[in-house]
């Protein structure tokens, strides 16, 4: 499935686990909260990051690869987006530290991606042996972009999971934090502190989040190669965008309506892939119908753009108008 020469691939990953270890253990060492130039900077400079990449793997692997890439990122970049809302409700409940929240997120983040990596491994290992399974990822697609337009806001409200749940039936927890430290001792016991937690609240809740962006990604690449670091790229600069954002996430109005769009059409997508290559035999008696038609790539890319396009341009827009009335 991978079109990717392998000494690339092998390269990509060194080169981003050294990103991650520089990360955590040496910019992530210095406690601090980002400036707005810094997390403008930052972001600039992983957007770039991304867009290199994707010239990279256009020269090495070919045009189609890396516009499955830039579909992909773009796509996981912009769900991502959700994901800090609930990043402000964990950093809130668990009274993280202005200063720590950088580290943390760094940490969290980090998780993530290693569970992302488990549950990308295992949709490539599904999608390669049962075709079939392209129905199911379409329909939840399509039931998500539903509900993301009509359904309530109760997905926004932190709730902790059953790890977590779990963890404090058995673990001693101290209510302080004791700087980065995992562990601390009150009155001559030893006990974990809240950043344990707020760890693995981070790193477990994000991946509730890939039950909707992996399969949409595999609506649009079914190279694991391409599915791990789009993914990657997306998280890279989240840390500094929620610093950056913060407050405006909540007048991001219409970016829920633009999401909706983009995973219904990966949907419709999804479900017309799978009649194309059917091996169901109830339909067609086991075979493909050809007469589906495939959706190009390029088009992909172009709904995604011109979706959170406008949806960010009209959430600018209600945003002055607002401010306007006031």
């Amino acid at each position: 499935m991978a079109e990717t020469p392998l000494p690339f691939m092998i390269g990509t990953f060194v080169v981003l686990a050294l990103f991650f270890v520089v990360d955590i253990f040496f910019i992530g060492r210095k406690p601090h909260v980002p400036s707005t130039r810094e997390c403008v900077t930052h972001i600039g400079f992983f957007v770039v990051a991304a867009l290199l990449f994707g010239g990279l793997l256009w020269m090495v692997a070919g045009s189609k690869p890396a516009i499955e890439f830039y579909s992909g990122w773009l796509t996981e970049y912009s769900l991502s987006i959700d994901n800090l809302f609930v990043f402000v409700i964990i950093m809130s409940n668990f009274a993280v530290p202005k200063t720590l929240q950088k580290y943390v997120l760094s940490i969290g983040i980090t998780v993530a991606l290693l569970l992302r990596g488990v549950f990308i491994l295992a949709g490539a290992a599904l999608i390669t042996r049962f075709t079939w399974v392209f129905f199911i990822f379409g329909g939840f697609l399509l039931v998500t972009a539903v509900r993301m337009v009509f359904g309530s806001n109760d997905d926004e409200e932190y709730k902790e999971n059953g790890l977590i749940r779990m963890l404090r039936s058995f673990m001693k927890i101290s209510d302080d934090y004791d700087g980065e430290h995992l562990r601390t001792t009150h009155d001559g016991q030893r006990y974990f502190t809240p950043m344990l937690v707020v760890f693995l609240a981070i790193g477990t809740t994000d991946v509730l989040f890939a039950f909707d962006s992996i399969p949409a990604i595999f609506g649009l690449t079914k190279d694991p190669f391409i599915v791990f670091t789009s993914n990657v790229f997306a998280l890279l600069g989240l840390q500094q965008l929620y610093f950056l954002l913060g407050a405006l996430l909540d007048k991001l109005v219409y970016l829920p309506v633009g999401l909706a769009v983009v995973l219904a059409f990966i949907g419709v997508k999804l479900v017309l892939e799978a009649i194309h290559e059917n091996t169901l035999p109830f339909i067609n008696g086991g075979h493909g119908i050809e007469a589906v038609p495939e959706v190009p790539t390029w088009l992909s890319l172009a709904v995604i753009v011109v979706s959170i396009g406008s949806s960010a341009i009209a959430s600018l827009i209600h945003m002055k108008s607002v401010e306007a009335e006031k």
